[in-house]
C-alpha cells in the first residue's frame, strides 16, 4: 500500500479517533503505580542460541526438541531415566545473570555478542482465585521477545525501549512457575533502529519484570492533566468483566479534592473539573507533585503527578503561560561506571540527573535516542527537569514499509500511555537526523499526526539537519511543517574544516515564527588528556575552546530558545573505535563514564548560571 494512502487512512482514523478505548494503538498498560507487585528481578539462568536452533533448524523447519529451550522439562531428571532422548541445552543449570541488565556488561565473552539468548526465572505465585487476574509486565527487552510459562508461548513482542504486558492467568501454577524469555538483539532493515547506530545496542532484558496480580476487573490505565483554561482533565480505563458503569473516584487529600465519574459501556470513566485555587503549578524551579488516589472497585492506584501547562506562541515556549528557557544537555541511558548495563534504578537515574540540575544549572534534559526508563522520568518529575523524549526512528529506516510504520506508531504509543502523567516531559520527538526526502517526510508526517492524537497537550518535534551555504545554516527540511518546536544538530567545528574562529562566524536562517532548538552540538575529549599549548582534538582545551565558540555562535539566533549539547557523560558506541582516545567510547561527554568533569563541564555550567540570572 502506497505510504501516502497510509497516511491518509492513519490522518483519519486518529482524527475520528474517540476515547482511549477506541484506539487501535493503545497498549495494555497495567500502570506501575500498583501495590500487588512481585519483581521477578535477581538471578536467571541463561543458555546462548546465536543460530536461533531454538526457534527453527536448518531450512526453516520447527526446531528441534532436543534444542526448544523453552519446554517445560527438567532436563536433569530426563537424562537419569536414559533412553533414546537427549538434550542440547538446560537452562536449571545453566549460567547465570542478574537481571535486569544488559548482557554486554555480564561477562566478556557477550560484549559484543549479537543475536538470540534464551533466560529462564523459576517463581511461585500465591493460590489461584476466580477473583484474581495475573499478568507479567516486562519495563523492557532488547529487541524482540519471545515469552514462554511452564511450556506455553504467551506472548512476544518487538521494541527494545517500551514495556509490555502479558496476561498468564491461565497459563500459571502455584508452584515452580517456568518462565522463559527468548531475547533476540538483532536488528535489520525492518527493525526501529536499523542495523547501525552510534550507540551501543545493548542486547536482554535491561529494565525490571514483574508479576501483578489484580481483581477482575481492575485499573488499567489513569491519566489526569491541567488544561489550558485551568480544568484538571483525565481519564480512568477499566479491563474487566464488569468495567462498564462502574463509579469512579479520584483523591487529591492535599487539595481537598475528590472528583467522581461512572465507566461508560467501554469502562472509561472522564474526569473534568476546576482546578482548585491552592494548586501549585509544577515547574523547575517548584517540583511540584501530588499524590493522586484513584479508586474503582476493588482496586486501587496510588500516582504522584505534578499539573503544568505547555504551549508556544510565535517563537516562545511558554511554561505555566511564562517564556521559558531550555537549559539542558541531551543523555544516553547508561549509568556511571566503567561497564554500564544499562541498570537504570532510581539512584543511578537521580546521580546522573543531579549533574544537569545541580551541576549545570540546568532545567532540561534531552533523553536520547529512545525511550528512557520510567525511573529516569520519575526522577526528572522529582527533581526539576524539563524532558524531550523520542522514539529511535534514527538516521534511516525503510521509509517505504507499512509495517516498519506500524512498530514506529506502536512504539510511540507505548511510550506516550506510560508517561503521560509526567508533568516533567513536555516534547515528543519523532526523529533524529532523517535524511530528508519524500517518502521520509510522509512517515514523519504520520507520526506527528499519531503524537497529537494521542497527547494533544504535549509539543511535537524531531532532531533535524541542517543545509549549509558558505557562512549561512539553513533548515530547508519541510518536515518544519509538522513541528511545534524547531531542533537541529549541527557539529560546525568538530566535523568538517571549520576552525573555532569561522564557527563564531557562521549565521542561522531560521523560521522567524518557531521557537528553535540547537539540540546537539558537541566535540570529543579523553578525560586527563591536556595540551594547553597546541589545544588539539580529543584534548580538554580543544573542547572547552568549542564550547565556548558555539555558544558564541548561538548567542546570535534570535529565536534560539533551549540548548541540550551533545553529550552528559561519555557512552558506549562500537562505532569509535581508535586505539588511544576512545576504544569502543563516544568521547563527546562533559563528563567521563565514570563521572569525571572536564573542562568544557564548567564552560556550560558558567553559560547557564548567566542565562539562569
Amino acid at each position: 500500500m502506497p505510504l501516502t494512502l497510509l497516511r491518509l487512512l492513519a490522518a483519519v482514523l486518529l482524527c475520528l479517533m474517540g476515547p482511549a478505548h477506541a484506539d487501535p494503538l493503545r497498549p495494555p498498560l497495567l500502570l506501575t503505580a500498583r501495590t500487588a507487585t512481585q519483581s521477578l528481578g535477581g538471578d536467571w539462568t541463561y543458555s546462548k542460541d546465536l543460530y536461533r536452533t531454538g526457534l527453527t533448524d536448518i531450512n526453516g523447519w520447527v526446531a528441534k526438541s532436543r534444542m526448544q529451550r523453552f519446554r517445560d522439562v527438567d532436563v536433569a531428571q530426563a537424562e537419569a531415566r536414559g533412553g533414546a532422548e537427549f538434550f542440547e541445552y538446560d537452562l536449571d543449570r545453566g549460567p547465570v545473570m542478574q537481571l535486569p541488565g544488559a548482557w554486554n556488561a555480564a561477562v566478556p565473552e557477550l560484549r559484543y555478542y549479537d543475536g538470540l539468548i534464551w533466560f529462564q526465572r523459576r517463581f511461585d505465585a500465591p493460590p489461584a482465585s476466580a477473583a484474581v487476574r495475573s499478568f507479567l509486565r516486562f519495563e523492557a527487552v532488547n529487541y524482540r521477545a519471545v515469552v514462554h510459562l511452564n511450556g506455553r508461548e504467551v506472548g512476544r513482542h518487538e521494541g527494545g525501549f517500551t514495556p509490555f504486558v502479558i496476561e498468564v492467568t491461565q497459563a500459571l501454577r502455584e508452584r515452580g512457575n517456568r518462565l522463559v524469555v527468548g531475547v533476540d538483539s538483532r536488528h535489520d532493515a525492518q527493525s526501529i533502529p536499523g542495523e547501525i547506530t552510534d550507540w551501543d545496542l545493548y542486547g536482554g532484558i535491561t529494565r525490571p519484570v514483574s508479576f501483578i496480580q489484580t481483581p477482575a476487573t481492575f485499573i488499567d490505565d489513569a491519566t489526569l492533566r491541567l488544561t489550558d483554561a485551568g480544568r484538571l482533565v483525565g481519564e480512568v480505563q477499566l479491563d474487566g468483566p464488569a468495567a462498564a458503569g462502574q463509579p469512579v473516584r479520584v483523591h487529591i487529600s492535599a487539595l481537598g479534592l475528590t472528583l467522581q465519574a461512572r465507566t461508560d459501556a467501554q469502562g472509561v470513566a472522564r474526569l473534568d473539573a476546576p482546578a482548585p485555587a491552592a494548586l501549585q503549578r509544577w515547574s523547575p524551579e517548584s517540583p511540584t507533585l501530588y499524590d493522586v488516589r484513584f479508586e474503582a472497585g476493588a482496586d486501587r492506584l496510588r500516582e504522584r503527578i505534578g499539573f503544568r501547562t505547555i504551549a508556544v506562541r510565535g517563537a516562545e515556549i511558554l511554561l505555566n503561560g511564562q517564556p521559558v528557557f531550555l537549559r539542558g544537555v541531551s543523555l544516553h541511558e547508561e549509568e556511571f561506571g566503567d561497564n554500564p548495563a544499562r541498570r537504570l534504578d532510581d539512584a543511578a537515574a537521580r546521580r546522573l540527573l543531579a549533574e544537569v540540575k545541580q551541576g549545570l544549572h540546568g532545567n532540561y534534559v534531552r533523553l536520547s535516542h529512545y525511550p528512557h526508563s520510567e525511573a529516569m522520568l520519575r526522577a526528572a518529575d522529582e527533581l526539576g527537569l524539563l524532558v524531550w523524549s523520542e522514539i529511535p526512528v534514527y538516521w534511516t529506516v525503510d521509509w517505504d514499509n507499512p509495517a516498519v510504520l506500524d512498530k514506529a506508531q506502536r512504539m510511540q504509543a507505548e511510550t506516550i500511555y506510560r508517561d503521560r502523567n509526567r508533568a516533567a516531559l513536555i516534547l515528543w520527538s519523532i526523529g533524529n537526523e532523517t535524511p530528508v526526502a519524500d517518502n521520509r517526510t510522509r512517515f514523519h508526517a504520520v507520526l506527528a499526526e499519531t503524537v497529537r492524537a494521542l497527547d494533544p497537550s504535549r509539543l511535537v518535534s524531531a532532531a533535524l539537519l541542517v543545509a549549509r551555504e558558505g557562512d549561512t545554516l539553513r533548515i530547508a527540511d519541510p518536515l518544519l511543517a509538522q513541528l511545534d518546536v524547531v531542533a537541529v544538530n549541527t557539529y560546525a567545528g568538530w566535523y568538517g574544516s571549520d576552525t573555532l574562529d569561522a564557527v563564531r562566524r557562521l549565521r542561522w536562517d531560521v523560521p522567524a515564527a518557531k521557537p528553535l532548538l540547537f539540540s546537539e552540538f558537541g566535540a570529543d575529549a579523553l578525560a586527563g588528556f591536556h595540551d594547553p599549548d597546541a589545544r588539539r582534538k580529543f584534548s580538554e582545551e580543544y573542547q572547552a575552546d568549542y564550547y565556548r565558540a558555539t555558544l558564541a555562535m548561538a548567542a546570535t539566533v534570535p529565536t534560539l530558545r533551549g540548548l541540550s549539547p551533545w553529550v552528559l557523560k561519555d557512552f558506549r558506541s562500537p562505532r569509535r573505535e581508535h586505539p588511544v582516545y576512545q576504544n569502543g567510547w563516544n568521547r563527546k561527554g562533559l563528563l567521563s563514564e565514570t563521572g569525571r568533569r572536564k573542562l568544557a563541564f564548567d564552560v556550560l555550567a558558567e553559560h547557564y548560571r548567566q542565562i539562569r540570572r
